[in-house]
């Protein structure tokens, strides 16, 4: 096991290359944080599912077949194209979250407000509320003890304390 505790976090904030339009969202106050104390695990659901970059964006679209995210039903659909990514992105995230489950995680930072890593707030059309991404949603429900934020809530001293507090007790119980 490594000595450093593991951290999962979206490929995006890492400076990767990976977004719908081929660039990156970097975030040296996350990455900051931490320094070199941590093993980054990157992930990027979208470009994991099949979806390559660049790529048609995506969107969460409310329907009464989809999937819940949050307190509705949700598709996951190519804005252009309307093509249906929910079942693939299902099948990959719950794939996804048993391999990292054996890679004793101590926390995961998404990209805010993706339509496949967000926490909260993320756009659902034709929709009331807002909602969680898909992959979010699966790993928060998969692996309910672990610490999860966005790199936004983690601007918020308070919000980062905790979530800082709650890797830490993480890694001792590991």
């Amino acid at each position: 096991m490594s000595s450093k505790p593991r951290i999962g976090i979206s490929r995006c904030l890492l400076g990767d290359l990976v977004r719908y339009d081929g660039t990156h969202k970097r975030d040296e106050s996350v990455l900051g944080m931490f320094g070199d104390d941590v093993e980054w695990v990157a992930v990027c659901p979208e470009v994991e599912v099949g979806m390559g970059t660049p790529r048609e964006p995506i969107q969460l679209v409310a329907h009464p077949d989809g999937v819940r995210s949050g307190s509705q039903r949700v598709l996951l659909l190519g804005v252009t194209s309307g093509e249906d990514w929910t079942e693939r992105m299902r099948t990959w995230a719950r794939d996804c979250v048993e391999t990292l489950r054996a890679l004793d995680l101590s926390g995961f930072i998404l990209k805010a407000r993706s339509p496949s890593c967000g926490v909260q707030g993320v756009a659902i059309q034709s929709g009331p509320d807002a909602g969680r991404g898909l992959f979010a949603q699966t790993l928060i429900e998969s692996l309910p003890g672990l610490p999860v934020e966005d790199e936004d809530r983690l601007q918020d001293p308070a919000v980062r304390d905790a979530f800082l507090r709650r890797v830490r007790d993480m890694r001792r119980e590991v």
